[in-house]
């Protein structure tokens, strides 16, 4: 008999939608070691209206309004936190203390010392803890890992990545929660640099410094009465706020290993509606990567002869793929949800397993220390070194 796994999901909007999409097709899909009972979503008592609608339509068993009062329920194992990060220490570090294993979006904190804080709480209580770095879970960006791992590019020289939106160039765009430093910590840095920060660890290394610059283009913008959705169906009245966030932040880095890297982040680049990407230049080969076209991958081999050198197209569906034979017949594509499907199965086989698992709080911290340096370059305005902190 299966051992079963009862989660609570905290948050109903675009990311526990995402969420809720994931735990559906985990059991439908991926034949996970236990039982997944999608419990109990939680959202704020103002809309809890909205919250049964979606808790009904997304296929939970119950909504409720009290995420405290879900963390001391017995019948939950997991906490899943989807809600906006001024809050993702809190419930975190209240969920690992009451036993609960837990799962959270990026950016694990405000901050590394919050992030710290979390990882050293979830280590104490001795449950399994993940950051949602869905993107590693392409099967592209596995490809990617393994082609490095054997070898196949040789020593890395570069790293390039990118996180490009243009969801708020209208500077009558409303001044949504995700511009108020208040309640996200960072605006295009911490939301979509993060991502990139993850994809360069996770393929070239740790990172050793940084130097950057920000920007903010439009630091007013019209004050929201409700909002329903990521960036859109908004209500807006007259008066206007002030924008607390960097809407685009470039940065270089340096990586232990040697190699040079560059991240870029915005929210204003016309055209680019979700383009997160990569290249990377090796002393063998190279490889690139957009999330915009996430079921291929792009290779090129030195050791290809000369008169048949270039990049190659990869398409990644066949069944030898990460993740692929739980899924289609070979050439029939997979979406950004699969991503986040693939994810939480690795986290629940983690929980099922009592084994750890990756991203984990550990991730996360290095990503926030990264993030703390860049913030820190740009108002000294020069490099900043990585400081990492370690567990006693």
């Amino acid at each position: 008999m299966k051992k079963q796994i009862n989660v609570g999901l905290i948050g109903f909007k675009f990311m526990g939608r995402m969420h809720s999409n994931g735990y559906q097709h985990v059991r439908m899909f991926l034949n996970p070691s236990a039982e997944i009972n999608m419990k109990a979503i939680c959202g704020p008592a103002e809309e809890e209206t909205l919250l049964k609608q979606a808790g009904a339509a997304l296929g939970w068993q119950e909504s409720v309004v009290s995420w405290e009062k879900l963390l001391e329920r017995p019948d939950i194992d997991v906490i899943d936190i989807t809600a906006p990060s001024n809050v993702h220490k809190e419930i975190a570090i209240k969920a690992a203390q009451a036993g609960k294993h837990v799962f959270c979006e990026k950016p694990l904190a405000f901050n590394r010392h919050d992030a710290f804080e979390m990882w050293k709480v979830a280590e104490q209580n001795h449950v399994r803890h993940a950051v949602g770095f869905s993107n590693r879970f392409s099967p592209a960006v596995q490809l990617a890992k393994k082609l490095i791992t054997d070898g196949k590019i040789g020593r890395i020289f570069h790293f390039r990545g990118w996180f490009l939106q243009d969801w708020i160039i209208d500077p009558n765009f409303p001044l949504v929660w995700r511009l108020d430093k208040k309640l996200c910590g960072s605006g295009s840095l911490g939301d979509l640099g993060a991502h990139v920060i993850d994809l360069a660890r996770f393929l070239v290394g740790e990172l050793n410094g940084v130097i950057g610059v920000n920007e903010t283009f439009i630091r007013q913008r019209p004050l929201v009465e409700s909002m329903s959705g990521l960036s859109g169906k908004a209500k807006v009245g007259g008066a206007l706020g002030q924008v607390t966030v960097d809407d685009a932040t470039l940065f270089l880095a340096r990586f232990e290993n040697g190699a040079l890297g560059s991240f870029e982040s915005s929210r204003y680049a016309n055209g680019h509606r979700n383009s997160l990407g990569f290249e990377i230049n090796g002393s063998k080969g190279s490889l690139k990567f957009d999330l915009e076209r996430l079921n291929e991958l792009q290779y090129y081999s030195s050791d290809d002869p000369s008169t048949a050198q270039g990049f190659r197209t990869i398409q990644v569906t066949e069944p030898e793929h990460a993740y692929m034979k739980s899924w289609w017949p070979a050439g029939h594509v997979l979406g950004l949800e699969h991503t986040f499907t693939h994810e939480l199965y690795e986290f629940l086989e983690s929980v099922a397993h009592d084994r750890p698992n990756a991203p984990n709080f550990e991730d996360g911290v290095r990503c926030c220390e990264i993030l703390d340096a860049v913030d820190q370059s740009i108002e000294e305005k020069h490099w900043i070194e990585i400081e990492r902190q370690k567990l006693e």
